[in-house]
């Protein structure tokens, strides 16, 4: 299973890495500079990015610590992150091919592990935190970004059905876009999971992110039928998926939504 979907993954990203490198969302986000705030990184500390993408999570963080390895399945990936470290001078960024589930590194090696806006591809979750906690060292800091799904604070008044359909819905909806799209929780399942490797959470914030919608299905060079489709959903009234994305028209008549970003900073205790 963690093999066929990373397959996907390097399917679809592989191609897409020059637009990664580019697009703004992954580049400039807000939630970008303010996760390197929350962290507060130390100049003598050893980092780890995972699902670096194009570089760009790695990129920021490297100018505060020591050494970043910004890790990846993807070889297109890579190569794009290596460029963005040289063209910006960074000695201190490496690359590396890992897998989140099973990250290639010995136990204690980090202070630091991040990842943005990659964990929804990751076949479990739970894995992937449990080699967080195995790669930190005492004391190191563990930095997620990454969208999440409806909750009872984003859908007032919503039952616990219609919160678990609209959940169902959002990452249906997002899979259409991206089959190598795996599962993104609510907020609290993240805390949980967090909690429950023995990391203890010392920060917590949440934002929203406005996505233009012709870019966000041109970089993973969506069909005709399912942008199509895509929109239709946006466009179903009423329902509570349509409440939580938020769909609009701007002055130009482009068409925008908005997600939600999860923030934790977490830190191994034991």
């Amino acid at each position: 299973m963690t093999e066929d979907l990373n397959a996907v993954i390097r399917s679809k990203f592989g191609p897409a890495a020059a637009e990664y490198a580019t697009s703004e969302v992954h580049a400039k986000g807000e939630s970008l500079a303010r996760i390197v705030e929350l962290v507060a990184p130390q100049q003598n500390w050893s980092a780890l990015d995972v699902a670096t993408g194009a570089g760009h999570t790695a990129a920021v963080f490297a100018p505060h610590v020591a050494t970043i390895i910004a890790s990846d399945i993807t070889d297109e990936m890579l190569k794009e992150a290596a460029k963005l470290a040289a063209s910006r001078g960074l000695a201190n960024m490496s690359t590396a091919t890992a897998s989140a589930s099973a990250l290639p590194f010995p136990d204690e090696s980090f202070d630091l592990v991040c990842c943005r806006l990659a964990a929804h591809h990751f076949p479990s979750l739970e894995t992937f935190v449990a080699e967080v906690h195995r790669v930190l060292k005492k004391g190191g800091r563990f930095a997620l970004v990454d969208n999440v799904a409806p909750d009872h604070e984003r859908l007032p008044g919503a039952t616990e059905d219609e919160i678990s359909d609209a959940v169902r819905a959002y990452n249906a909806f997002e899979k259409l876009r991206d089959p190598s799209h795996g599962f993104a929780p609510q907020p609290e399942h993240w805390c949980n999971l967090v909690r429950a490797a023995a990391l203890k959470i010392v920060a917590r914030e949440q934002m929203e992110k406005e996505l233009e919608f012709d870019p966000w299905v041109a970089r993973m060079r969506c069909s005709p039928a399912v942008v199509a489709e895509l929109k239709q959903i946006l466009g179903e009234d009423g329902s509570h998926l349509r409440s939580f994305l938020k769909p609009r028209l701007d002055e130009r008549g482009a068409l925008h939504f908005t997600l939600q970003e999860l923030l934790l900073v977490a830190e191994k205790t034991d």
